[in-house]
């Protein structure tokens, strides 16, 4: 049980990792080969993920067309289908800025 709860990036967990050999399926349900990526390896993928960005970046400058940016895929992160960030609406900026809420509500266009 105490295993269950080491870092990732334990020497414990590496060693049970290494040790499976491609494509077996480890004993009972503890599964290290699906445990969460450690701060290091996110902060890799973080990296990766921008030097492709840059790349795109100075295609684009140079008057290429860059491909689609598709980011490294994060255990326990699902990836995005819109690719973007969704917006808040203004309720919920009310409710999260203090300072929104005394400010009156916009009309709509509605009228």
């Amino acid at each position: 049980m105490l295993i269950e709860y080491l870092p990732p990036e334990s020497a414990t967990k590496t060693a049970m990792r290494n040790a499976l050999p491609d494509g077996a399926e480890p004993a009972g349900e503890y599964r290290p080969d699906l445990a969460p990526w450690s701060s290091v390896e996110m902060l890799l993928a973080e990296i990766k993920d921008q030097l492709v960005l840059s790349r795109m970046v100075a295609v684009a400058a140079a008057g290429g067309k860059p491909g689609d940016f598709k980011p490294t895929p994060r255990p326990g992160i699902p990836p995005t289908a819109s690719g973007g960030r969704r917006r808040l609406t203004d309720d919920q900026r009310r409710a999260l800025d203090p300072r929104l809420r005394a400010q009156p509500k916009e009309a709509t266009d509605g009228d």
